[in-house]
This record gives structure tokens, C-alpha cells and sequence, in this order.
């Protein structure tokens, strides 16, 4: 739900082999915006130290503001199946070809802070979110001029089980559906530089809605009444991100996203404060070391 902010989050995994075709060379969800070209062939695996600030929203519709600072190692690994980073994320791949892409993937959410003065005062707080689901890419359109500027408009459509935790237990909370369009851009201002723009809507369960919204009787006050939330429309985003290179394996990022409300589903909650927000993040991705083996794709 935070998509400029999981730039700063580096997920750490071991991905075993697994046998299965080869991919398409030109694989309609390959990240472009990275240190390699359209066209040259990526590395089967790198790892190096990603950082980065940021500063959002603490929940969809919340008028507080959450700011994060991070710096962590990172591990991309292209495999045939397995695929970590790269900014699909971590994911296994079950089906591609040159046009579209199903696989499993995970996403997430970091956790939000609450005042003493907040909508949520006294209330439980919210924790990291995981995201765990299928996902379809399709590639709609690929361009590339004369110049070399390359440009790729995928549609994601992602169904995802959404799972709070505090890394001491783990509660279920609910399902999302997020159909998303994403545009990448790469070369246009120069060799080296791309961009990153992302439309999405997003539609949740309504275990998910209470997650947010819903105010039981024991946390009702004078100003916050008893609340039942529902299932449907939780918003939608724009968001756009752009990179450049400040040196052979020193990548920059700059991003945001403006986030929109309006007819929400559950606009009358209490805890919904804001019908637009939104989040700004900056960072840096440092690659340490790569293989000699090459991606199939």
C-alpha cells in the first residue's frame, strides 16, 4: 500500500534452485529502472546496501504522518522461478511469457506510530502489514525511439491475504484486490536516469476495513463514536518515482505518491480523517558485488 516507501525496505531471503524453462529474454515484469540497460543482460544475483528517508501516512485517510529512516543490505536474485528484488519484490513465478507473468508475491506495510492527540488515541496500535498473493502482469505496450529511450506500460492485477504482526504473533486480517497500471520509462533524460509511474485502486475485505476504521464499544469517547466498518473501496494512487545514476554502481531515487479517498467505503469512520494524502521518500541503492552469471530474461 506503500509502494514509494518499500524502496526503503530490504528483505533478506535464500532462494533455493528449482528447475523449470527458461523465461522469455525480454520479460514483461523486468524492472527497467535499475543499473542495467533494456537491452544488456542482468546479473543472476547481486547484494549490496540500499538506504533511504521517508514520510507517510499512518494508515489510508489518516491525518498523521509517519516518518521512517532505514538503511539495510540487500539481495536481488533473478531466477527462473524464485525472483527477490528488482522491484517486483519477493516473488516464485508459475507461468510467463513474452506478454504477461502469474506469479505468488509478497508485499507490505510498515507500522504506524499513534499520538497521544490522534484519531486512534487508546486504541490498539497498528502493526507491520504482509501482503501474500497471486498476481497477474500484463505487458500492454513497449516503446523505444530512436535514441535508445525504452518505455513499458504493464497492468498488475495483484488478490493478496493481508496479515498484521508485531514479530510476536500473527493475526489474519482480511483480503485486498489492487489493479494497477505501471509505466517505466528509461532513457529519456539520459542514458542512465528512469522513471516510474504507477495508477492504482484498491479494494479490501472487510476484515481489512475494520482494521482501520472500526471503533468497538470499549473505545468509544465524546468524540469517537462506535463505528461498524464494511467491505469495498479503500482509494486510489498515483504515484510517480525517479532514478539516476551517481556513479557506475551508485543509484539514487526520488519519489511520492498522492493518494485519494473520496467515496471510500467507510468515509464515515471517525478514523478517517483526510480524503487525500500523501508520502514522499528519497534514498540510495549501492550494489557491493554481482555474479558472472547472467538472468535468463
Amino acid at each position: 500500500m506503500h509502494k514509494v516507501i518499500q524502496k526503503l525496505g530490504c528483505l533478506l531471503l535464500v532462494c533455493g534452485s528449482a528447475h523449470a524453462a527458461s523465461p522469455p529474454k525480454n520479460a514483461p515484469d523486468r524492472n527497467i529502472t535499475g543499473f542495467e540497460a533494456a537491452d544488456e543482460t542482468q546479473p543472476l544475483w547481486e547484494f549490496g546496501v540500499g538506504g533511504g528517508v521517508g514520510e507517510v501516512p499512518n494508515y489510508p485517510a489518516s491525518s498523521e504522518r509517519n516518518f521512517i529512516a532505514l538503511a539495510a543490505p540487500y539481495i536481488i536474485y533473478r531466477g527462473d522461478v524464485f525472483r527477490l528484488g528488482g522491484g517486483g519484490g519477493a516473488r516464485a513465478v508459475v507461468a510467463e511469457d513474452d506478454r504477461w507473468e502469474l506469479d505468488i508475491s509478497v508485499g507490505g506495510a510498515f507500522a504506524a506510530d499513534t499520538d497521544e492527540n490522534s484519531a486512534r488515541a487508546g486504541m490498539p496500535e497498528l502493526d507491520y502489514l504482509l501482503e501474500l498473493g497471486p498476481q497477474v502482469v500484463y505487458l500492454v505496450h513497449q516503446t523505444r525511439n530512436n535514441q535508445g529511450a525504452t518505455g513499458r506500460l504493464n497492468l498488475r492485477l495483484q488478490a493478496r491475504s493481508v496479515i498484521s504482526t508485531d514479530f510476536r504473533s500473527f493475526e489474519h486480517q482480511g483480503y485486498l484486490f489492487e489493479p494497477e497500471l505501471q509505466w517505466q520509462q528509461r532513457g529519456y533524460w539520459g542514458e542512465n536516469t528512469a522513471m516510474t509511474v504507477r495508477l492504482s485502486s484498491t479494494f479490501a475485505s472487510e476484515d481489512l476495513h475494520d482494521y482501520f476504521y472500526q471503533v468497538d464499544a470499549a473505545f468509544v469517547t465524546d468524540i469517537r463514536p462506535e463505528y461498524d466498518a464494511r467491505s469495498g473501496y479503500l482509494g486510489s494512487e498515483l504515484s510517480v518515482a525517479f532514478s539516476f545514476q551517481l556513479s557506475d554502481n551508485i543509484r539514487a531515487f526520488l519519489g511520492g505518491t498522492v493518494r485519494n479517498h473520496s467515496g471510500a467505503a467507510n468515509e464515515n469512520s471517525p478514523l478517517f480523517e483526510r480524503d487525500t494524502t500523501y508520502s514522499l521518500a528519497a534514498g540510495f541503492v549501492w550494489r557491493i558485488h554481482q555474479s558472472e552469471a547472467k538472468a535468463s530474461f
